[in-house]
């Protein structure tokens, strides 16, 4: 058994590593390399991946195991489930980490078991107990409190962390960049790719976002989340919403943002009509500066904005994308 820990790289339709990669990578080093005495190790799976192991050196990774085979330049869970439990029986690595993604989690409980290993997911903090376990923290019941959960004395120990929980830091390493071989049998693929649509968007990707305008139910239809869109784009944000206005129909759910929907920390959130419940803070509480906008000056999300705006938003929303279109164009 060595003393590695691996943070299994994440990767976008387009082939970009996305930032939970790199949230997974700084925490590791921040919490758990020291006090485990180990290696701090990335793993790129795909086809035509290798150049990104510079992409995770930037994060501290001293190593880089790369998997490459054309089986892989499109995500299946059985071809993935192979190439990582076949890697983790030959390098036997102590804890496996990867961000809380749609993949992650389809095939990580597959590895899991391959590798007879633990499993625990969504994770918001990651630790050692003094002898050497992994020892994670998880929201439970709605956010309404946390577990923590410590593992048994089987290695490896695997988690999944919450996307947009930790901060990500540069501390640039040149890697070794290890090429590794498996076996991937065609037949033994059952998911079939007959074809991948990508959604085009002028809006940056919700949990990617540096900046992010959100809508709730005081929208009142999905008609007028038209000033939600129209703000958005006056600031290049992402559009996002609430689990009361996904529910009433007004927007789509990859939309929703909450403890039910994606959680984001973006450097500027702005909550529109948002009343602003605990189970959507869950979601986007960790945003380094948070307007909120609402008529009601009881409403919760008040208690939680480093700004507010107590008033009608189908007055003031207009009113502050114009004022915005105003300030960008100057500069």
């Amino acid at each position: 058994m060595s003393n590695e820990i691996w943070v299994v790289a994440d990767l976008t339709i387009g082939g970009d590593v996305r930032k939970v990669t790199f949230e997974a990578l700084s925490e590791a080093r921040r919490k758990l390399v020291g006090k485990l005495g180990g290696q701090l190790c990335g793993v790129l799976i795909g086809s035509g991946v290798s150049a990104l192991a510079s992409e995770l050196g930037k994060y501290g990774a001293e190593k880089v195991y790369v998997v490459e085979n054309e089986l892989l330049k499109d995500y299946t869970p059985e071809a993935y489930t192979v190439a990582l439990s076949e890697l983790i029986k030959k390098h036997n690595p102590y804890i496996v980490l990867a961000g809380n993604t749609s993949v992650s989690q389809d095939f990580l409980p597959r590895v899991a078991a391959r590798a007879e290993a633990g499993l625990a997911v969504d994770c918001i903090d990651l630790d050692l107990t003094d002898d050497k376990r992994l020892v994670v923290k998880r929201y439970k019941y709605s956010a309404k409190s946390i577990a923590a959960v410590e593992f048994l004395d089987y290695k490896p120990m695997m988690a999944t962390i919450r996307p947009n929980v930790f901060k990500p830091e540069e501390d640039v390493k040149n890697p070794e960049v290890v090429s590794e071989s498996v076996e991937i049998k065609p037949e033994g693929i059952w998911t079939k790719i007959l074809e991948v649509r990508r959604k085009e968007s002028p809006r940056p990707e919700l949990t990617e976002a540096d900046r992010i305008v959100s809508g709730g139910r005081g929208l009142g239809s999905g008609e007028n989340f038209k000033l939600i869109f129209e703000l958005a784009d006056a600031i290049g944000a992402a559009a996002g919403a609430s689990r009361a206005a996904v529910d009433s129909g007004f927007v789509p759910y990859e939309m929703q943002v909450g403890q039910t929907g994606k959680v984001v920390s973006p450097t500027l959130y702005i909550a529109i009509g948002i009343s602003g419940s605990i189970q959507h803070f869950a979601g986007m509480g960790s945003s380094k500066v948070i307007v909120a906008i609402n008529k009601d000056p009881d409403a919760p999300i008040f208690q939680k904005c480093d700004y507010g705006i107590v008033g009608d938003l189908f007055e003031i929303v207009p009113v502050l994308t114009e004022e915005f279109k105003k300030l960008l164009a100057q500069q």
